[in-house]
C-alpha cells in the first residue's frame, strides 16, 4: 500500500472512531453533511444538538489557525487576539499548532478543537465532516474581503500568457487547496491550458513552497494565493522583482473562522463578540495581515458558493478519503 493510501486509511479510521463518539442522526435533513449532523434550517451547516446534555462549555478553549510553514511565528502573531478572546469569554484559550488541513479537521470533529481558521478550500470539508460553523472572515474597514488566484513565473521567463504553461513544470500546492489546485483545474481550461494534460502537476505542499520554488527556478510557474505571497514579500522571503504575474482571477474568500457546532449558545455568542470587537490596529496580527482592520460577518451558504461550485467541477466529495488527498 502506498504512503498516500496508508494515510487515507488511517484518516478514515480516525473519522470512524471519532464519529462513534457521537450519536448518528438517522432521520433528519443533512444535505452533504456527515451522518452525525443535521441541517433542519437549510443553511448548509450543522445544527446545534437539540439535547442540552450534548452542548459543551469547556473551561479551556482551543484555537487553531490554518497550517503554515512556521506555526511558532503565528502563535506569537495571534497572541493579542487570544488575550482578547480570553477577556471576552472569561475562558483560558490555548493555541493549537496544526500540521495539516486533515489534522485540523479531525481535531475539530473529535472535539479537541473549538475555534479555528480554515483555509478556503478545506473549509467545506470542515463544515461537512467536522460540524464547523463559519461566521467570520478578515476584511477591510468597508467590509470588503478576499484574495486572488495569481499565476507567478520568473521575471525573465518566456511564459507570457496562460497557454505558455504547456509543457512546463508547474507547481500546485495540495489537492484540497482552492487557489493552489481546485480553482486552476476549474478555470485554466477556459484560458487555454489543462492541468495534467498540457502540463504535469507537481504538488509543492504549500503556497510558500510553490512561490519559493518559482523564485529558485525549481518550477516554471505556480498558481498561488495573493494574500500568502504578499505576506511573504513583506517579510522579505523573496524579491518581487524576481517574479511577475502571468494572470490573476477575481477575488475569492479568504480563511474562514468558525466554531464547533456543539458549543453552548451563550459561549458561541461570546466567541463571536470577541471576533467582531477585536481591534487589529497596532497589533502583530494587524501588521501580518496588511489591509485588514476587522473581522467581517459571513455565512458559509453565501460566501462559499463559488468555492463549492469550483469543487463540484473538480468532482470533490466531502469525505475522509477526499480530505486525505490533501
Amino acid at each position: 500500500m502506498s504512503h498516500k493510501n496508508l494515510f487515507a486509511a488511517g484518516l478514515t479510521a480516525a473519522f470512524t472512531l471519532t464519529g462513534g463518539l457521537a450519536f448518528a442522526q438517522e432521520d433528519c435533513e443533512r444535505g452533504a453533511l456527515d451522518k452525525m449532523f443535521c441541517d433542519a434550517n437549510g443553511d448548509l451547516v450543522a445544527d446545534a444538538p437539540t439535547d442540552p446534555e450534548m452542548l459543551k462549555d469547556p473551561s479551556t478553549l482551543v484555537f487553531a489557525y490554518t497550517p503554515v510553514e512556521d506555526p511558532a511565528i503565528y502563535e506569537d502573531i495571534w497572541t493579542p487576539f487570544i488575550d482578547h478572546l480570553e477577556e471576552v469569554t472569561g475562558k483560558d484559550v490555548q493555541f493549537f499548532a496544526v500540521q495539516s488541513n486533515s489534522a485540523e479537521v479531525e481535531a475539530m470533529r473529535s472535539g479537541r478543537l473549538h475555534i479555528a481558521g480554515f483555509s478556503t478550500g478545506p473549509t467545506p470539508f470542515a463544515v461537512n465532516l467536522a460540524g464547523v460553523e463559519p461566521f467570520a472572515i478578515m476584511g477591510a474597514d468597508d467590509g470588503q474581503f478576499g484574495y486572488k488566484l495569481q499565476v507567478y513565473t520568473q521575471a525573465d521567463s518566456d511564459i507570457k500568457e496562460m497557454k505558455d504553461l504547456a509543457g512546463k513544470r508547474i507547481a500546485h500546492t495540495s489537492p484540497t487547496s482552492n487557489s493552489g489546485n481546485q480553482a486552476p483545474r476549474a478555470l485554466f481550461p477556459d484560458l487555454g491550458v489543462v492541468p495534467d494534460e498540457d502540463y504535469e502537476v507537481t504538488y509543492s505542499g504549500s503556497h510558500d513552497q510553490s512561490m519559493l520554488g518559482v523564485v529558485a527556478g525549481d518550477y516554471d510557474a505556480a498558481p498561488v494565493a495573493s494574500e500568502v505571497v504578499d505576506r511573504m514579500a513583506e517579510r522579505g522571503l523573496y524579491d518581487p522583482e524576481d517574479v511577475r504575474i502571468v494572470w490573476e482571477s477575481d477575488p475569492f474568500p479568504t480563511t474562514s473562522y468558525g466554531v464547533a457546532h456543539d458549543l453552548a449558545p451563550e459561549l458561541k455568542d461570546k466567541i463571536k463578540e470577541a471576533f467582531f470587537s477585536f481591534d487589529f490596529e497596532g497589533t502583530a496580527l494587524g501588521e501580518e495581515f496588511a489591509g485588514v482592520s476587522k473581522f467581517v460577518p459571513i455565512t458559509y451558504k453565501d460566501q462559499w458558493a463559488v468555492i463549492r461550485q469550483i469543487q463540484k467541477a473538480n468532482g470533490v466529495e466531502y469525505t475522509p478519503q477526499g480530505l486525505a488527498a490533501e
